[in-house]
């Protein structure tokens, strides 16, 4: 969903300390989150390659991200509705 300049609604709030938290998680939730979206897909010197040519994450890390995605996700489609409601009133 864009507004009428294409730019994609923010993900993001500021928290009562300054800090910048994705929607419907806490500062460490948001940190583990970035943490985990930033790392290398896996270690190459595994030789862990699909037989698409994809590398796998690691199991527990995916997990994780994915968990911690949900969370955020529904909390941000929470909020997009609300705000839609707001801006109908």
């Amino acid at each position: 969903m864009t507004d009428l300049r294409n730019n994609a609604p923010r993900r993001y709030f500021v928290d009562a300390g300054g800090r910048r938290v994705l929607i419907g998680l806490t500062l460490e939730e948001t940190f583990e989150f970035e943490r985990l979206d930033s790392k290398p897909v896996a270690d190459l010197s595994e030789g862990q390659v699909l037989r698409d040519g994809k590398v796998p994450w690691p199991a527990a890390g995916e997990q994780r991200w994915q968990e911690l995605y949900a969370k955020h996700d529904g909390a941000w489609k929470a909020w997009l509705v609300q705000n839609r409601v707001e801006l109908r009133s």
